[in-house]
C-alpha cells in the first residue's frame, strides 16, 4: 500500500488554494449542506488577556480542527494577533489531508463571509468602500470586495497613518482609487459600503451609517469586545436590518449585546441563503423601513470547514 503524504501549506500556498470567488461559493454551498456539524467552539482564556480557540467541524467528506491563539496586544509589538493552524482530515479514511496556515484561513474566510453577505444584502454594491482598520482583515476585505464586487474606490482609516498608507498603496497597485481618511465617522456619509476590522477594545464608530449602507462589523467577536456605539446599533435595529453570521452570535456579538439588543430575534446568513421564514419575515419588515443593513460577523468553525473543503478539492500545481 502506498503511504499517503499529507500536504503542509505555507501561508502563500494556503492563500493560493483559497481564491475569494471559490471560497465564497463554497461557504454558500456549506450553508445548504445538511451533513455539516459544527459544535460550539472552546475558548480558553490565557494569562495576560489572550485566548486559545479550539474549533472542530465536519461534513460527510471532510473533518477539521482549528487551533489558534488571539493576543490583541501583539499588534503593539509588531507581532501577529492571530497565530495557529488548521488540520484537515478525510472522513472516510481518517487520514490527515493537509495542514493549513491558520491566520491566512481566518483572514480569507472572514472576508469571504462578508463578501457573501454583501452580495446578498448590500443595497448599493459599487462603493466607495470604507475600511476602518488597516491590518490583516482590512487587507483581506479590500481584496475580496475588489475581486468579488468589483469595487473600484476605497477609503482607509486606521489609528496608524503608516498602516493606512500601506493599504492605500496596495489598493492602488490593484488598480483601485484609494485614499486615507483620518475621521472614519465623517466618511460614513460618503460610503455605502463599510467594513470595520478594528481590535474592538473600545468604541470607534459613533456616527450613523447612510440609510442605503451595508455594514460588515468584523472586529468584535466576544461579548466584551465592541467597535460600534450602542446608539448606532439601536438606531439600525429600529430603522434598518441586523443580520448575524450564525446563531453563535446570540452570545458573542459584543456590539449588539452591549447595546441591549435581542440578537436571537434577527436572521443569520444561513437564513438569508436558504430563504427561511425568519429571513422572509425580516426582509418584509425591512422593505417598509429606510435604514441600513448591518451584518455582524463573529466567526464560526463552519467557515473554516468551507476553507478545508476548498483545500481538499484543490490540486496543487
Amino acid at each position: 500500500m502506498t503511504a499517503f503524504t499529507p500536504r503542509t501549506l505555507s501561508p502563500q500556498q494556503t492563500a493560493d488554494a483559497l481564491p475569494y470567488a471559490a471560497l465564497t461559493r463554497e461557504i454558500e454551498r456549506l450553508l445548504q449542506d445538511p451533513s455539516v456539524h459544527v459544535p460550539a467552539r472552546l475558548v480558553q482564556p490565557l494569562q495576560g488577556g489572550g485566548s486559545l480557540f479550539v474549533m472542530p467541524a465536519a461534513d460527510a467528506r471532510v473533518a477539521m480542527t482549528k487551533l489558534i491563539t488571539f493576543i490583541a496586544q501583539n499588534a503593539q509589538q509588531g507581532l501577529p494577533t492571530i497565530q495557529g493552524d488548521i488540520v484537515v482530515f478525510d472522513v472516510a479514511t481518517g487520514q490527515r489531508v493537509a495542514l493549513m496556515d491558520g491566520p491566512t484561513v481566518t483572514a480569507r474566510r472572514t472576508a469571504a463571509v462578508s463578501l457573501l453577505a454583501a452580495q446578498k444584502l448590500a443595497p448599493r454594491k459599487e462603493g466607495p468602500l470604507l475600511i476602518v482598520g488597516a491590518g490583516v482583515q482590512g487587507l483581506s476585505h479590500l481584496e475580496a470586495f475588489h475581486e468579488g464586487l468589483g469595487v473600484k474606490e476605497v477609503w482607509i482609516a486606521s489609528r496608524s497613518a503608516a498602516s493606512a498608507d500601506a493599504l492605500v498603496g496596495h489598493a492602488e497597485r490593484l488598480g483601485m482609487k484609494a485614499r486615507r481618511v483620518d475621521d472614519p465617522n465623517a466618511a460614513l456619509a460618503e460610503c455605502p459600503l463599510v467594513i470595520t476590522t478594528t481590535p474592538a477594545q473600545q468604541v470607534v464608530m459613533t456616527a450613523r451609517p447612510r440609510d442605503d449602507a451595508f455594514v460588515s462589523a468584523v472586529g468584535a467577536f466576544t461579548p466584551r469586545m465592541v467597535e460600534w456605539s450602542a446608539d448606532v446599533c439601536q438606531h439600525v435595529a429600529s430603522t434598518g436590518m441586523l443580520v448575524v453570521d450564525t446563531r453563535d452570535a446570540d452570545h458573542e456579538a459584543g456590539d449588539f449585546l452591549q447595546a441591549g439588543l435581542d440578537v436571537a430575534a434577527w436572521p443569520t446568513l444561513s437564513d438569508v441563503v436558504c430563504q427561511t421564514p425568519m429571513w422572509q419575515a425580516a426582509a418584509q419588515r425591512h422593505a417598509a423601513r429606510t435604514g441600513p443593513v448591518f451584518f455582524k460577523s463573529c466567526g464560526w468553525g463552519g467557515w473554516d470547514l468551507a476553507a478545508a473543503r476548498c483545500v481538499a478539492a484543490h490540486k496543487p500545481s
